[in-house]
């Protein structure tokens, strides 16, 4: 071989040896990384979840003083603000797919449906509570389960029936901070009570509480996922004193702990992908995204985590695409006003103008 040939070969190496991570196919996790970032204009709004609309190909932003907005993945654009969402302060949306509808959930303790095909309003908004922070649908009684403002009794969850929009049942349940829920189609709504360390079993038809839950490795259950064929409930949990932040899988049906692992700090949201069984948690504090894979009914394991943006707490999946969307503002904890000390105690509590931004991941 050559000189020429030889420094042409090491070069070939080096060059191999130095390429970025996502460039190659071989990887021992799944390799996500930060495709497109999407500045939203706007003045200085706060921010609940996001939801992605796998029919119409939509992701809702609870942009809460900005509104409901509806933004276009393919284009990167915003295309909408449901109507009159602005002036409710929306906290993000419930979606009804096989109704063809959304509600938005909104902090004044209304909501206001609409179709999610031509995102036009049904009615004016609904009042139904003091506040309202977030909405679950169940496929089987085809009502909306909202959690409302807390009383000295505890939550009322209150459910709606999606045909007439009106409240049909109130259950009181006793938990100050009920968050994050899901509905198995089998007729239970499972809520985590994040200040009470609890994950409540409510029957979705009797509107009754039936049992009650607990984990020695969750502090502040947040989010939840469920997959009945494996029987198996997945939980993300804030730390709360000695107890780390953690993702952890109870068994259905009786409450036990099967596995559990350390995440990021400050998790708002929680995906769970049946196809590739992996379970992803946006870690706001820490500033992660937790991949973890369900490899069966007892073996999980952490995949990776990706370095993501300070406070980014919240992500929705394009499960057929294989996309993951977020959104993030660049803010601050001003001492001069209440900081809330719950989430962390530098949780920002200003939001700065046109910093509003909508993440894509992909791998």
């Amino acid at each position: 071989m050559s000189k020429i040939s030889k420094r042409l070969a090491l070069l070939a190496a080096t060059l191999l040896a130095t390429a970025p991570a996502f460039a190659s196919a071989a990887f021992a996790f799944d390799g996500w990384h930060t495709e497109n970032i999407t500045t939203i204009p706007g003045k200085a709004a706060g921010y609940d979840y996001i939801t992605y609309d796998a029919a119409n190909k939509h992701v809702f932003l609870g942009h809460r003083g900005e509104g409901l907005q509806v933004f276009d993945p393919a284009t990167h654009t915003l295309i909408k603000t449901i109507e009159t969402t602005p002036a409710h302060s929306s906290n993000g949306v419930v979606l009804a797919p096989d109704l063809d509808l959304g509600l938005s959930e909104n902090e004044d303790g209304t909501f206001i449906p609409f179709k999610l095909s031509t995102l036009a309003s049904l009615s004016e908004a609904v009042k139904i509570a003091p506040g309202i922070d977030a909405g679950h649908y169940d496929p089987t009684t085809k009502r909306v389960f909202f959690n409302t403002e807390p009383t000295k009794e505890g939550s009322p969850v209150m459910a709606v029936d999606t045909t007439t929009f009106k409240v049909v049942g109130t259950l009181v349940v006793p938990t100050q901070k009920a968050e994050g829920a899901v509905a198995d189609g089998h007729g239970k709504l499972y809520l985590a009570g994040q200040l009470e360390s609890k994950i409540f079993v409510i029957d979705t038809a009797g509107m009754k509480l039936v049992d009650t839950y607990s984990s020695p490795a969750c502090g502040k259950p947040t989010m939840i996922e469920v997959d009945t064929d494996l029987k198996r409930l997945f939980v993300t949990c804030r730390s709360l004193g000695d107890k780390k932040a953690a993702l952890v899988v109870l068994n259905t049906e009786n409450g036990a702990t099967v596995w559990s692992a350390e995440i990021g700090d400050g998790t708002d949201s929680l995906v769970y992908d049946k196809a590739t069984k992996r379970l992803f948690s946006a870690d706001g504090i820490h500033a992660t995204l937790t991949v973890a894979e369900v490899t069966s009914a007892d073996s999980f394991k952490l995949v990776e985590s990706l370095a993501t943006y300070n406070n980014l707490k919240v992500v929705t999946m394009d499960h057929q695409n294989q996309k993951l969307y977020g959104m993030v503002a660049e803010g601050s904890a001003d001492y001069a006003k209440k900081v809330n000390t719950a989430v962390s105690y530098v949780n920002p509590n200003t939001v700065f103008p046109n910093t509003f931004r909508v993440i894509t991941f992909s791998k």
